[in-house]
């Protein structure tokens, strides 16, 4: 009778795992209690191939509120998917189903950072706009079966920008520019730049971001 199981066990074992991991439709991989929010494409993997990035959202009812002046709102937590086309199916690459706030967070005496997520030139971004109180971005690239943490950016004013920092992780480098003209308009501020050494604490990957609300970034001066 063990036998039979230990055959039974390796016969199947193929089909399941792949189960797991690849299928034709992006809704083979979409997770039990939750639905495709966004889904952008672009070669992440550097194989000339159309990959594609699912952001997901949770649907859980009791997540539904009831908000005095803006009425019904989803506050399900969103997620993101990582497929790597293989021709003829999709590979899962990443998974982190709850990383990202709902897109309905209470912005207090302001609207709440809108999330936009995009691939370019074989990264992906994830990046926060935030109106009058500027921007700020992390870049992420794959490396060892995961998306690892290489680079930020923030800006911080709207039209006129006071400031902005950018972090390269994999150079290990710091600029931060500061407007040195209170009075300039927009596209005419005057900077000073600087650049600094920084020491990288620990390597972050994207399957393992809990909340990209609380998200502190790797690195001490």
């Amino acid at each position: 009778m063990k036998r039979i199981l230990t055959i039974l066990c390796l016969c199947f074992a193929p089909m399941l795992f792949s189960q797991t991991k690849a299928g034709k439709d992006i809704s083979f991989f979409i997770p039990k209690g939750y639905v495709l929010f966004e889904q952008l494409s672009g070669d992440l993997n550097k194989d000339g191939l159309e990959d594609k990035v699912l952001i997901i959202k949770g649907t859980d009812k009791s997540k539904v509120i009831k908000d005095e002046y803006r009425g019904s709102l989803d506050r399900n937590r969103r997620g993101i998917i990582i497929l790597f086309n293989k021709k003829d199916h999709y590979e899962l690459a990443v998974k982190n189903y709850n990383c990202f706030s709902s897109e309905n967070e209470d912005g207090g005496v302001y609207y709440a950072p809108e999330l936009m997520v995009d691939i370019k030139k074989g990264n992906l971004y994830v990046h926060y706009a935030h109106g009058r109180y500027g921007y700020w971005a992390y870049t992420f690239r794959f490396k060892d079966s995961d998306f690892e943490l290489i680079g930020y950016d923030e800006s911080n004013g709207g039209a006129v920008i006071s400031s902005t920092t950018s972090i390269n992780f994999l150079t290990k480098k710091k600029q931060e520019k500061v407007n040195t003209d209170p009075d300039a308009e927009s596209g005419e501020e005057v900077f000073k730049e600087t650049w600094s050494n920084i020491m990288i604490t620990k390597r972050i990957k994207l399957s393992a971001i809990k909340d990209f609300d609380q998200l502190e970034l790797p690195y001490q001066p």
